[in-house]
């Protein structure tokens, strides 16, 4: 287990780093790119001419420059009623750039038709997810700040020399001309002609509007979102503080930055991550008529992590069949989608899923966990994670201490110990200095539970070999007294517990948002409870299998484990079709999900293998044992 068990370690780390890419891209163009267009010249124009006069000649041309690309997709658009009134609209917005009108009276030009082309054409200006700026300060610290600066001033070190240079996040006056979907829009796109890439193959959609809302916290003041006044999230979003300003006066425009900058959180409950899945969903179909196939694909698994994955659990605790048939529908979507069926049955597959997303909402409710759902949750979610593990690693400490083998045992507890902090290391990351996307998760879970299903059957198969009494003795002096067997030790408990883990983290991240401030401590009682009852099934665990005989309890151990192997193999590659890896093909067949087992052809093939490969192993065990009792 020494040479063998250090390759398997390494095999993980390659494994890991394709985690760094995100598989979602969202490539936006036509009626959005001219909204993000007129905002774009809405804002920047008033700086450019004063008086009648040009200011700023090389600003200036850029919005001629604009309006040309402007006037062409507005022509491109598909041909509606309202489409020659956008056409003559970005025709006297030119006039009135060509005739250096005044900038406040652009802007609202350029506001006013904005307006038009998003009722137009349809065009959402709001988030379905009410955006959360602590999810976007680690994200402007990975891909902003380097240019913008920390305090967003435009000092960044590799703005220096750009041309035009990073702009002020810190402008009050420019920020007042920009709505928080500008911005949001501005970071999908980019702008033409200067160093501003397009993160929409970087940051999903709520990433986006994440980070668009810490940006706009660099020119408002957090004190004045205490008001009478509260502003919905449509307006937050639409609305420019210029607009309310004129409209409403300076204290309301203050509240309005305020609240941009921090929304309301006034609706985090399941049905919004469901609402999100299923306007997602019709993003997706929407590129699939277009004929964006592997956009519609990346939108279909986007709607899935970022929404429905996030209230799985809470789901499986009210009613497991309803989890199972809503996840069923959406993976079917999916791979229509992926097979390139007409687009009939693809809308047919859609209406299904959404279907029972509803009927999913109406389940968990529109307002957040009730407190005993709450407990419930987090009493399952531990409960269930932490029993794989503790099965593992009881089954490990438990021959090592009847062995007397203390400092293997030392191993052991410094492989899990070194899990836990690996996996509030990743609760960390993933909060406070990178988003990790719903893609990136089940990457890191599937590829995690794949080599901890090699590992486990390894050391199965090892237990099996050693459960005879010379045999155990020949591998203490050949093998644990290197410290070669303590590494393979202490490599399985790491991976076994650090793949419960990173479960029990993302589950209880969201589970945390569900059940709000009113459901805080039942969700901490429910971890409290199933952290006791793990303690109690480990000592009751430890204690009966120190009274079997070294022979039997071997066997016990290794059918526990090559058990587990065939668990960990089927939730490993569920969890990479979940990611979008490859897709999904069902079959008639029954779930158990605490087994691993899915009736899917994928997954009920890795388990095959798995046990294909237990049967092999096995044989060549007996083959030896035979020959060893010949030769003795």
């Amino acid at each position: 287990m020494t040479a063998p068990s250090r390759f398997l370690a390494w095999l993980v780390f390659p494994l890991f780093a394709l985690c760094s890419f995100n598989l979602l891209a969202d490539t936006v163009e036509g009626a959005p790119q001219a909204l993000h267009l007129l905002d774009y010249i809405g804002a920047d124009y008033p700086a450019t001419v004063e008086a009648g006069q040009v200011i700023d000649d090389g600003e200036y041309r850029e919005q001629l420059e604009f309006l040309g690309v402007l006037q062409g997709l507005i022509v491109a658009l598909p041909a509606k009623p309202e489409r020659a009134e956008l056409e003559q609209g970005v025709s006297n917005l030119r006039n009135a750039v060509t005739q250096r009108q005044d900038g406040t009276e652009v802007a609202r030009q350029a506001r006013q038709l904005g307006a038009k082309l998003a009722v137009a054409y349809e065009v959402s200006q709001a988030p379905i997810i009410t955006p959360d700026p602590t999810r976007g300060a680690p994200l402007y610290a990975q891909y902003c700040s380097v240019c913008h600066g920390d305090a967003g001033a435009g000092d960044g070190p590799a703005g220096v020399g750009l041309t035009p240079p990073p702009a002020n996040l810190r402008d009050a006056a420019r920020l007042d001309r920009l709505s928080l979907y500008a911005i949001y829009s501005t970071l999908g796109q980019g702008i033409e002609g200067t160093d501003m890439p397009a993160f929409a193959d970087q940051l999903d959609e709520r990433q986006r509007w994440d980070l668009a809302t810490y940006i706009a916290a660099f020119s408002a003041d957090p004190a004045a979102a205490k008001s009478e006044k509260n502003f919905n999230l449509a307006d937050l979003a639409r609305q420019t503080p210029a607009e309310v300003l004129t409209a409403e006066g300076p204290q309301a425009a203050a509240t309005f930055r305020a609240q941009r900058a921090q929304p309301p959180q006034v609706k985090r409950g399941p049905a919004q991550l469901l609402d999100y899945t299923a306007a997602t969903l019709d993003k997706s179909l929407a590129a699939y008529r277009a004929g964006e196939r592997e956009q519609a694909y990346d939108l279909s698994v986007a709607a899935y992590l970022e929404g429905f994955e996030l209230v799985e659990s809470s789901l499986d605790n009210v009613n497991t069949v309803v989890r199972k048939d809503t996840e069923k529908s959406l993976m079917a979507y999916r791979q229509s989608l992926q097979d390139g069926l007409p687009i009939e049955q693809v809308e047919q597959r859609l209406a299904f899923a959404k279907a029972k997303l509803k009927e999913s909402a109406d389940l968990l409710g529109s307002d957040g966990l009730s407190w005993s759902l709450s407990y419930i949750s987090g009493l399952l979610i531990l409960l269930r994670e932490g029993l794989e593990a503790i099965l593992v690693l009881a089954a490990v400490l438990a021959f090592l201490r009847n062995t007397g083998q203390q400092s293997a045992i030392r191993s052991v507890n410094i492989g899990w110990g070194l899990a836990l902090v690996a996996g509030l290391a990743t609760w960390a990351l993933a909060a406070y200095v990178i988003d990790v996307s719903g893609a990136q998760r089940e990457l890191l879970e599937g590829c995690t539970a794949l080599f901890a299903s090699v590992m486990v059957l390894w050391l199965g198969v090892w237990m099996h070999d050693r459960r005879h009494a010379a045999a155990w003795q020949d591998y203490i002096k050949s093998s644990l007294v290197s410290g070669g067997g303590r590494f393979g030790f202490a490599a399985l408990a790491f991976f076994s517990v650090y793949r419960e883990l990173f479960e029990v983290v993302l589950f209880y991240e969201t589970l945390w948002l569900q059940a709000g401030p009113a459901g805080h401590n039942a969700v901490l009682a429910g971890g409290a409870t199933a952290l006791v009852l793990l303690i109690g099934l480990a000592w009751v665990i430890l204690r009966g299998s120190a009274k079997l005989p070294l022979a039997l309890f071997f066997g016990i151990n290794a059918g526990l484990l090559c058990a587990l192997s065939v668990v960990f193999a089927g939730h490993g590659v569920k969890a990479l079709q979940e990611a979008g890896i490859f897709g999904t093909r069902p079959v008639p067949f029954f779930d158990f999900d605490w087994l691993g087992i899915h009736a899917d052809a994928y997954s009920l093939g890795a388990q095959a293998v798995a046990i294909l490969a237990i049967v092999v192993l096995y044989s060549r065990s007996r083959m030896a044992e035979k020959r060893r009792v010949r030769v003795s």
